[in-house]
């Protein structure tokens, strides 16, 4: 216990040893999903699924290794959903770029935001864009996962003249996605912790029994990361589609991060004496560093979790719970068989597989991040369009990319006509450089 409180400071911190472990282990409950998402959504891109799951385990539990002994924040990490999508769905499937290259654009960007925080320059970028703008990416973001989620279901399908429809809610597997929605939606109503990992179990055990998911075993041994491991492409380096994307990248995990940081760390106890967040350049340096980390192994960007408030509101206090989070991310590939079951896809025609387990989580992520909306001025217009045009595009479009490039432009032409509305020159060019994008393409 002494050598703990000389490394975490658990006393000093007002925490005790019990509140850290419970702490680490409820954020690990809060989060583990992301087990079962994140190779489900990278192997649609053609990753190999074992191996991204064996790097998404591994290179969040070093993350939080890092960030629990070297910045001693609660704060667990691990890889950001909506960069995931931004990964697979824009960049691989929408761009037609190869994984290889586009972990290589994962890389170069933790690199540089390693860079930037050394340099000091986040802050710089961070008040160069609005906060409506900031909060309609989220929504937006939001959005997008949900529509997938949806999508994923079988809630929502291809429709002929509409682009989209209403889908056979007496499909099996759309049954099996609408009884985990609404068991998820119980558990979050009721505030029972862990409700995303016992809405996947029930989820799981319901497709078991129904025999819509085959069960594969418990335990194995963990699947090799050799396939992703690695296996980083520069051969786009030169170009500028390679630096749009890093751009991108880089953009969406500095206003994660800060977004993640500014939500936990008051709950925390992690605050300066005027009450704004004390977020050290430790933490930041943490943060930074396993998107490399992440990119090397072969998963996408990873960025601190807001799931960590979990841990923090048992009583956390300290790094330590981030390495107890740490310590059971990397046991789980272990259960290898078990994840691979849960998250298999139910094939219900040639065309059109289903992942009824992980469909709802992404659902109800949207609805989370659908908070944001009220950071957004609607009463003034030259806020709200650019705001509306952010989230819709990037939603319809399924392009994080897009749905950024229309909102920062707008926004930068709107506010010409807008004496009062003061812009930062360095969204001005942003807007320029976004612009001159679409005027390429054409």
């Amino acid at each position: 216990m002494e050598l703990l409180e000389r490394i975490f400071g658990i006393r000093s911190r007002h925490s005790t040893l019990s509140n850290e472990l419970i702490g680490g282990v409820s954020t690990y409950m809060t989060l583990a999903y992301i087990l079962i998402v994140q190779p489900i959504v990278l192997s649609a891109a053609g990753m190999e699924f074992g191996a991204v799951l064996t790097a998404t385990a591994l290179a969040s539990a070093l993350a939080c290794f890092i960030m629990g002994f070297y910045a001693n924040y609660p704060i667990a990490l691990a890889p950001a959903m909506g960069h995931n999508f931004y990964f697979a769905f824009a960049v691989v499937l929408g761009m037609g770029i190869a994984w290889q290259e586009a972990l290589a654009a994962v890389f170069t960007a933790g690199v540089l935001f390693v860079g930037l925080t050394l340099l000091g320059i986040r802050r710089t970028i961070m008040d160069a864009l609005p906060l409506s703008l900031l909060n309609a990416i989220g929504v937006g973001i939001g959005l997008l996962i949900a529509l997938v989620g949806l999508e994923w279901s079988g809630i929502i399908v291809d429709a002929q003249g509409t682009l989209v429809g209403l889908g056979d809610l007496s499909n099996g597997a759309t049954l099996l996605s609408l009884f985990g929605l609404g068991g998820l939606s119980i558990l979050a109503v009721r505030g029972t912790r862990g409700a995303i990992l016992i809405a996947i179990a029930l989820s799981a055990l319901a497709g078991f029994a129904s025999g819509l998911l085959e069960y594969r075993g418990l335990f194995s041994a963990p699947p090799s990361l050799s396939p992703t491991a690695f296996a980083l492409d520069f051969s786009l380096f030169w170009s500028a589609e390679f630096w749009v994307i890093v751009a991108v990248f880089i953009f969406l995990d500095l206003f994660d991060t800060i977004g993640t940081f500014a939500a936990v760390a008051p709950e925390a106890g992690l605050t300066r004496s005027d009450g704004t967040p004390d977020i050290s350049n430790k933490a930041m340096l943490a943060d930074s560093s396993a998107t490399v980390i992440g990119a090397l192994l072969g998963t996408s960007t990873i960025t601190s979790y807001v799931e960590s408030a979990s841990g923090i509101a048992e009583g956390a206090r300290t790094g330590l719970a981030a390495v107890v989070t740490g310590v059971l991310l990397l046991l789980s590939p272990l259960l290898y068989p078990l994840i691979q079951s849960v998250a298999g896809g139910v094939q219900v025609s040639p065309a059109l597989t289903l992942y009824p387990v992980a469909a709802p989580v992404l659902i109800f992520i949207g609805v989370v991040m659908m908070k944001r909306v009220r950071g957004i001025d609607w009463e003034r217009m030259s806020e709200a369009i650019p705001a509306f045009l952010t989230i819709t595009v990037m939603m319809l479009s399924l392009s994080i990319t897009e749905g950024i490039a229309f909102g920062i432009i707008s926004y930068s032409l709107l506010s010409l006509f807008e004496r009062s509305t003061k812009v930062h020159i360095l969204l001005h060019v942003l807007a320029l450089i976004l612009l001159g994008r679409y005027l390429f393409l054409v």
